[in-house]
């Protein structure tokens, strides 16, 4: 049976300071409207490639340091979106793509309530604690910090399902053309909000779907 829910498909990448950012508006808008939306958390590469990413489009504006920067005035107005001042200077993991296989084991083993529990504490260690998300052995830690079995995340990620559930993910992303993170698809991608969108602006979005559901008539 159709669920009669408005679907949210959230993409977001782990290292992407605006969905750092975004968290609280994700958790508001879940406080929000509860049962009448089903959010769909799914993995997007920006940060697939950070050297490359960085030679590309920082090497001429201070490499690491300079984006370290930018990450720091991005986040400055954001109290609920805490960064340390080293991000990216101490530590510069080399993929997000490590922290998405890993979601998605816990995702298929554990479910997503727990994914979305690791999804957070993998950001809050990168931009508030400086750890290098990128390596697996710290993704493990976290993982033991959650009391979650790693042999049973390990057997996910040996057999194929972590793999080929990111994959999907990254598929999808590609053929909805979606640009980067975080992106909000809303309705079974007959809406698309992307970037740094403020609350209200999502809220708004959210209930005027839910005023006026696809199929029906509408003047907006």
């Amino acid at each position: 049976m159709q669920s009669s829910r408005l679907i949210v498909d959230y993409y977001s990448d782990v290292l992407c300071v605006w969905a750092w950012i975004a968290q609280r508006r994700m958790e508001e808008l879940i406080e929000d409207f509860g049962d009448q939306i089903e959010v769909r958390y799914l993995y997007v590469d920006v940060f697939g490639n950070t050297e490359e990413k960085m030679a590309a489009l920082w090497s001429a504006k201070g490499g690491y340091d300079g984006f370290g920067q930018h990450v720091l005035q991005s986040a400055s107005g954001f109290d609920e979106a805490p960064v340390n001042i080293n991000i990216w200077r101490k530590v510069q993991p080399s993929t997000s793509a490590n922290a998405h296989l890993v979601l998605k084991a816990v995702c298929s083993v554990f479910g997503e309530t727990e994914s979305i529990r690791l999804a957070l504490s993998i950001r809050r260690a990168f931009f508030i604690d400086t750890l290098n998300v990128g390596d697996l052995g710290v993704l493990y830690k976290l993982l033991e910090a959650q009391h979650l079995d790693i042999n049973l995340v390990l057997e996910s990620i040996r057999n194929g399902s972590a793999m080929a559930a990111l994959m999907r993910d990254y598929q999808l992303a590609k053929a909805g053309n979606i640009k980067g993170s975080p992106c909000y698809v809303l309705d079974n991608g007959r809406q698309t909000l992307f970037g740094n969108i403020g609350y209200r602006v999502l809220r708004a979005n959210v209930e005027e779907l839910l005023k006026n559901p696809s199929g029906e008539a509408s003047w907006c």
